[in-house]
C-alpha cells in the first residue's frame, strides 16, 4: 500500500466524520479496506440516531464489511478511523482480526489503544493489529474541536 492510498482512505473516514457531525453525532468516521485495496464499508457514528450506544463508526463499518464478505473475520483487511478507538471498538477490531489499524486523533480521555485500557497490550487479547497513529491527525483533531466548541458555544 502506498501512503497516497492510505491518505485517500483516511479522507473517506474524515468525510464520514463530517457527515456524522451534520447529523448531530460525535464526528467520528471509519472505513474498512480489503486486502486488494477496495473499500468494503464506511460509516460514521450513529449512536443518537439509532439509540444504540454500540453504533460507533468502527463497529458499524466492521459489521457492514463482515456482511459484504459473508464472514465474521476481516483477516487481511485494514481499518481507518478518525479517532483512536475506544475499548469497545478495539475489542471489535481484535475479534474481527483486522490486519492494520490507522487512526488520526488520539483520545486521552476515552481511547482504548494508546490510552486507557490499551486493549491490544493485554495478555487476554487474542489478536492485535499493526497500529499506525497520526494519519490525518490535524484534520481529525480540528473536526472534533470544532464540533465540541460549537456545542459549548465557543465558536
Amino acid at each position: 500500500m502506498t501512503s497516497g492510498d492510505g491518505r485517500s482512505h483516511m479522507e473517506l473516514a474524515l468525510a464520514e466524520g463530517r457527515a456524522a457531525a451534520a447529523r448531530g453525532e460525535v464526528p467520528v468516521g471509519a472505513v474498512v479496506v480489503g486486502s486488494a485495496g477496495n473499500v468494503l464499508a464506511r460509516a460514521g457514528n450513529r449512536t443518537r440516531e439509532l439509540n444504540d450506544p454500540t453504533a460507533h463508526a468502527e463497529v458499524l463499518a466492521i459489521r457492514a464489511a463482515c456482511a459484504a464478505l459473508g464472514d465474521e473475520r476481516l483477516t487481511g483487511c485494514d481499518l481507518y478511523a478518525t479517532l483512536e478507538p475506544c475499548p469497545m471498538c478495539a475489542g471489535a477490531i481484535s475479534f474481527a482480526r483486522i490486519r492494520r489499524l490507522y487512526y488520526g486523533a488520539t483520545d486521552p480521555k476515552s481511547g482504548g489503544v494508546e490510552h486507557g485500557a490499551r486493549v491490544f497490550s493485554q495478555a487476554t487479547c487474542h489478536h492485535a493489529p499493526e497500529i499506525y497513529a497520526g494519519l490525518g491527525e490535524a484534520e481529525a483533531t480540528e473536526l472534533l474541536r470544532a464540533f465540541f466548541g460549537a456545542l459549548r458555544g465557543n465558536l
